[in-house]
Order: structure tokens, then sequence, then C-alpha cells
């Protein structure tokens, strides 16, 4: 099964990393995947977007198609608007309700959910670092394009030792609010 993800954000916000976790989750779960960042000439506060390659057959050509992306997920209304018509008409797109701003005819082609990933990072976890945490967990629940168990522990031995114990948290508050916005 393939899967194209897209997760889009301002620099800093930690999208890119998130990408990378999932990507090599899944290729230590044998199977194929890669990704590819597109950054802004702005290091911090411009677009960023980082698009997930995952498939049980060898990746041919490195980049997510657009209008076949199966799942975006935005927490800046800058990438929002700038990456959103890559997804599929009846995809999934989960945005930061706080930043992120889908218009009216946006609800018609897409599936939209509202998550509050930077205020769960920052008030739940304790810590707004681990935003791209609780995204990732989030877009692993809702797509099933991964074992979250194996995403677990592939992210925990990824970032660093001393945050580990904020960064199960986060993916777990992740996981539990997928679980609600889709149930």
């Amino acid at each position: 099964m393939k899967y194209q993800l897209r997760f889009g954000g301002e620099g800093g916000q930690g999208v890119i990393t998130a990408g990378e976790i999932l990507a090599e989750a899944a290729i230590e779960g044998n199977r194929y995947a890669f990704k590819a960042s597109t950054y802004t000439s702005q290091v911090r506060g411009g677009p960023t977007k980082v698009d997930i390659i995952i498939d049980d057959n060898e990746i041919l050509y490195p980049y997510a198609t657009e209008g076949e992306v199966d799942f975006m997920l935005s927490t800046a209304d800058k990438a929002y608007q700038s990456f959103k018509s890559g997804v599929k008409s009846g995809g999934i797109l989960v945005v930061e309700p706080n930043l992120v701003y889908p218009k009216p005819e946006d609800f018609e082609k897409w599936k939209i959910y509202k998550i509050p990933i930077i205020t769960i990072a920052k008030d739940e976890v304790g810590n707004v670092a681990t935003q791209s945490v609780v995204a990732l967990a989030i877009a692993a629940y809702m797509t099933q394009c991964i074992d979250l168990a194996e995403l677990r522990k592939v992210m925990l031995e990824m970032v660093p030792a001393k945050t580990r114990e904020l960064n199960a948290k986060a993916f777990d508050l992740g996981v539990e609010y997928a679980k609600k916005a889709i149930s």
C-alpha cells in the first residue's frame, strides 16, 4: 500500500523533524520511504513542508504527486494555503485551529479536522517543542500508514535522551486526540 503524507508549517515548528521520524520508522519496518522537504528562503517563520511517501514497493519517484496526497497536517496558515491543493479530493486535512483558517469550500472538498496541536504541546505536555511529535502521532493514527508502537519506539530513539519522557507523553496525547477527532 502506498501512502503520501504532507506536513506543513513554518520554519522552526518541527514539521521536517516529524517527516524524518516517520520515514525512518517506515524504513526500519522494512518498507520503502522517502522524505522530501521544501523550505522558503527564510529559516524561521517562512512556510515549510515535508512530503513523506511510504510504500511496500520500491519508490521510483521521490516526491508526492500533486493532487494525490492522502493526508496533510498544517500548523501554519501560510503553509496550509500554499500546499493544500496537493491533497486529493476527499483526503484528510488536520489543522491547528488557532493558526490555520480553511475556507468554506475546503470543507466541501476535504475531510478537515481541527486539533489544537500547539496548545496540546504547550499546555498538556508542558513543552511547545513537542508539537512535532503530537503531529506525528496524529498523522500516523489517522492514516494507519505505520504501526504505532514501532513509530513510537523509533521516535524515542531519535529524540534527545533528556526529552524522551515529554515526547512519549506528546505521542500518546496525539493518538488520544486523533481518536477523539475521528470518532
